[in-house]
């Protein structure tokens, strides 16, 4: 066990590690807007249903998130790029909030199924925070596939390849990447 977490531990400050672990903490930050929001609107306010709820949570908390997720576990900076970053962060935004929709309206059910809305709010209230946060997990795996490929930051490594296929295709000198001499082409 103690190797296993010195393992874990070595990995964590790895840059890769690093980004999992800063978009993990990303997570956990929006997932604690969305509760605090929801509990507020509909737990304390009672403004809406658990559905609109929901939404206005969710919407709420993206915000933080792609600005966290973008700058802090991506580190990008400078200007978003509206079709590479903006919109595939809102699209997947989108679809956890659509199947978020679908956890507050499953809570919706139960809830009435068992008269909570009447008597209980807070245990409703309980149920459609438990169903939001079940949606968020479900989701967290794919969105960090996307958003590992959508605020991608160009590494050395990469820089480096581009330049050399773009003198391979310019018909220059190029370097393979398993031998260390020119290639004239």
């Amino acid at each position: 066990m103690p190797q296993l977490l010195e393992t874990i531990w070595a990995w964590l400050h790895t840059p890769q590690g690093r980004k999992i672990f800063r978009y993990t903490m990303t997570s956990v930050i929006s997932t604690a807007v969305s509760l605090f929001v929801l509990g507020i609107v509909f737990g304390v306010l009672r403004l809406w249903t658990e559905v609109p709820s929901t939404i206005f949570a969710n919407v709420v908390a993206a915000f933080p998130s792609y600005w966290l997720n973008r700058r802090w576990a991506w580190g990008k900076s400078g200007r978003s790029r509206l079709v590479k970053e903006v919109l595939p962060f809102w699209v997947m935004s989108i679809a956890s909030i659509a199947f978020s929709m679908v956890g507050a309206s499953v809570a919706r059910y139960l809830g009435q199924r068992w008269d909570l809305a009447a008597h209980h709010h807070l245990e409703l209230t309980a149920l459609v925070l438990f169903a939001n946060v079940m949606s968020f997990g479900i989701f967290w795996v794919l969105k960090l596939m996307v958003f590992n490929r959508t605020f991608k930051v160009p590494t050395l490594a990469d820089e480096i390849a581009e330049h050399l296929e773009a003198e391979r295709t310019e018909g220059g000198t190029a370097v393979r990447p398993d031998d260390d001499t020119a290639v004239v082409r």
